[in-house]
């Protein structure tokens, strides 16, 4: 597991001008100690236009759960919270 969160692309602020990486990166840090609970975590790759890039990591990565996980789970509350985030995409 990682203590922090952090963008793998540095490219990728530039590529994201309709996203609030601030807002980003504060919702993931929220919904971070859920994953956490299972022995997962939350790794964002990068931002592409509304295009969120999250890698799951730890028991969330081999879960078959991950996908519900990632699309009624955290798709949905980056969505709610992080305005101009129009999909999440598990790399």
């Amino acid at each position: 597991m990682t203590d922090t969160l952090h963008l793998e692309d540095e490219t990728a602020e530039a590529a994201a001008p309709g996203v609030d990486l601030a807002a980003l990166a504060d919702t993931l840090e929220y919904i971070r100690p859920a994953l956490q609970a299972d022995g997962g975590d939350v790794v964002l790759l990068g931002v592409d236009g509304g295009t969120v890039s999250l890698q799951l990591v730890g028991a969330c990565g081999g879960c078959p759960m991950a996908t519900i996980t990632l699309t009624a789970g955290v798709e949905r509350i980056l969505k709610d919270r992080v305005p101009g985030v129009t999909e999440v995409v598990a790399v």
